[in-house]
Order: structure tokens, then sequence, then C-alpha cells
């Protein structure tokens, strides 16, 4: 049985959208479910469209992610370089190879030899023509034009082209792992162009030599890919070797409306689309990412995983040993799967609570350092505990600075509704002097020391608790006022309320 090698083949001509992470998430999955090998190859056979500090940014994205590569690009392997450009020498000869058997020819058309083709079939109604086995007939290609004006031109170094020979009145039939049978007509395929004049390999003819040899078993790629599927499988053909097998993974739609999922949609409705924060190196441009917007990495592929595969049952959290034994293919979905930000943020928020508290504490101080907050790792774990439930981000835990100096400033709403000159203060003093008196300062023993300050006093929870609450904390939201008073201690708490009931009146 063939060894199971995958690969993750992104082009470095931008930020690595979360559709590409998916795709490799898959296919790290996959290979270490069967025991082989997921590789990682840079695609920058177009020169022209590839944008400096891409390749990084790939590199990076995926070692956040922990989808880590045991083969390719940055971790070396036997089948090296993982680089197609570094890889370039080795592709004309088997362009050369698939002219001498009769698959490809040499195209020797300009470029305006061709748009001028495309301008006269749109005058004659035919807007979508094609260099295919009809067209090529009428071309200046070397099957058409003598053999020794080709070898002339070939030898004089005029430019041209390697197309492929698509066949007439064949189909192509291929098993997808994710569709099923998938059947394409020759006669619907183009010539492509295998191979350019300016001695780079195109996609197609890299995408399919790199795959032969680097013994690629099945390719896992997005459905953007399945009209170029065809070509390739006669391509296999054409070199006479065993083609792998093939699984197109849905789209990841926007939350709302149709399409696939885009930068601009998340810029329109506020949520990231990239693994990692990315400048652009022409505009300066800065597009948000994941990591940057404080998401744990594992609820980011955790996300990613269930959006386009199901596991058959109700699980929604995963550890990654429990992705790897779940995973199969034929639980991918064929249709797209609409992104939802908002479930997103619940799966950060299930992964902040599981956190231990000693690294919530370690993840909170350096936003504590930031506010200048001069406060222990002990400190922030308690911190961290009262505030995990409350927050889906560590930055969150930080949802007002009251747990960290008294409140500047009373809620001006609150104090107009709630607080009565005078006769609020004499209440709050008298509240002040019953928990003063606590031996025990903690959350159960300021309960119950407050429910009894109500009964000796006759009055209801809503008469005395924003009170306290907003001498506090300077406002009427927040955690229980027992467990912030216990957490800042008594002495701050006597403090507080004598600083607010002289500021209050």
């Amino acid at each position: 049985m063939r060894k199971v090698r995958v690969r993750f083949a992104p082009s470095p001509t931008g930020p690595l959208h979360m559709g590409g992470v998916r795709t490799a998430l898959y296919n790290y999955l996959f290979a270490k479910k069967h025991g082989g090998d997921f590789l990682l190859r840079i695609e920058d056979t177009d020169q022209a469209r590839y944008v400096p500090g891409a390749e990084q940014y790939i590199i990076e994205a995926l070692k956040w992610c922990g989808i880590e590569p045991n083969e390719g690009v940055g971790y070396g392997g036997n089948c090296a370089p993982y680089r197609q450009s570094e890889r370039k020498p080795m592709y004309k000869p088997y362009a050369e190879q698939l002219v001498e058997k009769g698959w490809a020819y040499y195209a020797f058309d300009t470029s305006e030899d061709l748009e001028n083709i495309r301008k006269q079939a749109e005058l004659a109604k035919m807007p979508n023509w094609q260099y295919n086995s009809i067209s090529r007939m009428t071309m200046k290609n070397s099957l058409t034009l003598p053999a020794d004006e080709v070898q002339r031109r070939l030898a004089a170094g005029d430019p041209y082209v390697i197309r492929f020979k698509m066949p007439r009145n064949e189909e192509v039939r291929f098993q997808d792992l994710i569709r099923g049978w998938v059947v394409f007509s020759t006669n619907e395929l183009d010539d492509k162009v295998l191979f350019k004049s300016d001695g780079m390999p195109t996609y197609h003819l890299a995408n399919v030599v790199d795959d032969m040899t680097m013994d690629i078993s099945h390719v896992i790629r997005g459905e953007e890919w399945l009209p170029s599927a065809p070509l390739h499988v006669m391509l296999y053909k054409a070199f006479e070797f065993e083609a792998p097998l093939f699984a197109h993974l849905p789209l990841i739609l926007k939350p709302d409306g149709n399409g696939k999922l885009s930068k601009r949609d998340g810029d329109r409705l506020g949520f990231p689309v990239f693994p990692l924060e990315w400048t652009d190196p022409a505009t300066g441009a800065v597009s948000s990412g994941y990591r940057e917007n404080g998401y744990f990495p594992k609820a980011f592929i955790n996300m990613l995983l269930l959006l386009g595969w199901a596991p058959g049952n109700n699980q929604e959290i995963f550890t990654e040993q429990e992705m790897i034994e779940a995973f199969s293919i034929e639980r991918i979905g064929k249709s797209g799967s609409k992104f939802d930000p908002d479930k997103t943020r619940w799966f950060n928020q299930q992964y902040l609570r599981s956190t231990p508290l000693p690294e919530l504490a370690e993840m909170l101080m350096p936003y504590l350092k930031e506010k200048g907050f001069n406060v222990t790792q002990e400190y922030a774990g308690k911190v961290a505990h009262l505030m995990m439930e409350r927050a889906v981000f560590v930055k969150d835990m930080l949802e007002g600075d009251y747990l960290f100096q008294a409140p500047a400033a009373y809620d001006d709403d609150a104090v107009a509704k709630r607080w009565k000159v005078g006769e609020s203060s004499v209440l709050m003093n008298e509240w002040g002097a019953r928990m003063n008196a606590l031996t025990d300062f903690t959350v159960e023993e300021i309960d119950a020391a407050f429910k009894q300050f109500l009964a000796d006093k006759s009055l209801g929870m809503g008469a005395v608790m924003p009170l306290f609450r907003l001498l506090l904390t300077g406002t009427l939201t927040g955690p229980a006022a027992a467990q912030v008073a216990a957490l800042i201690g008594k002495e701050e708490v006597m403090r507080r309320i004598e600083l607010g009931t002289q500021k209050l009146g």
C-alpha cells in the first residue's frame, strides 16, 4: 500500500487566508491519522505576483497554529528543495519529454497574435475563444509549422511556450474522495500552457512534477482547483505515473449572503480572516490577525476543524489527539460552510475557561504592565479566577481598573438613580463598620454579614447592594461585590468607602 504523503502548497502572493489554514489542517490531520508525511511546499512560479515577506508569514502562521510539517521549506527533507523557484532547472526536461511523446507542442504565437485572434473572435460573436484541439491547427506551433522551421526557430532563440495537447472526444474520469466520481469532456478543455517563455513552468506542470517527484499520495486542496484537476489527471497519464487521490474541499462562505469569505467581509463585519496580522509591503495597510486579536491558536484551529467537517456526534471541543483520531475525509461535506464570528468567539471562551489559572495569570501580566499596574502574578491569578467566566479574551479580564485601583469617577446615571446625599453615606459607613469587624474577610463571611446587615436594618438587597458596588467599582455592573471586596482586601474596601462617601456626600 502506498505510504500517505500529503502537501500544503501555498503561493507567496500575500497573507495566508484562514481557508488556506484549514486546508493545511486537514492535510496535517490526515497525515497524522495514517502515520504519513506532511510537506510544506512553496509554489512561487508566478514571480510577477510574488510578495516579499509572504513566505515567512506562511511559515510563522502555521507554527502559531501548531500545524508543523515534518518535511518542506524550513524543515528540510529528502525531496529538497521545496521552493519551486529553486527547482526551476528540473521542469523543462519534463515539458520536453511530453513534446517528444506527443502530449505537448511548441507554440510560437506572440501575445499580440493571441490578442488579435481574440478580438476577431469577439467580432464574430465568439467571445469564449480558446486555444484548443480545434483552433490549435490555425495557430503558429510545432503542429502546423514545418519541422525544419520549428528547429530553426528553436535554434534562433525565438520565444515560445509549451502547450499540453489535449485530446479530443475523450472523457476524463476520476474519483474525488469528497464528491465521488467527477467527469469532464476533453472537448471543453483548452491546451493549457505548461512551460512559459520566461523559462518558468506554469502552476500545472510544476504542481504535477513536484507531486510526482515527492511521491504525493493524496492531494487535499480547495474546490477552486477542481477545474484544473482534469488537466492534472491527463498529465499523470501522459507521464505514465500513478495519480494521487484527490479531495477538493468546500469553500468557507461569508457569514451573510452567498459567496466565498473574503478580507472585505472581515473588514466590513469586524473580524480577522488571517491567522496573523499582515502589513502590506506595498501600501503599508495593516490587516488584523487572530493572534493579535487575542485568540488561542487551539481555539482558532478547533473552529476551523468544524468548518466543513463533522465528527458524527455532538462533540465540539477537541484536543489535537482527538482531532487526529476522529478526522476522516469521508466526513467532509460537499457544500460550503458559513463562517460564524460569534461561534469563533465562543470557541475562544471555552479554551480560556479551560486554561489553568497559572497560565492565565502569566498571559494577563503583560496587559497589566502595559496599563501600569504593578501587581504580583499571584494576584493576577486571583483576578483571572474572578473574571474568567465573564471573559472571551484574556484582555477582557481587565474589564475595569477597579480590581487594581479605586475608581476615579462614578457612573453619573447610577449616582443620579441610586445615591441619596447624606442618607446613602450614613448607610454605607454603617455597612463599612460591620465589614471592618470581620475576622475572616472571605466571600462567604462578607455575604453572611451582608444578609445579617439587611435583616438588622429591615432593608432589601436593592437598597444597599447597588450603593456598595458603586463605591467599590464606580459602576453597577461587574462580578459580585463580595467577590470584588474579598479580592482587593479589607483595607482597600474601607478606603474606597471613605473616599466614595466623601466625594458623593
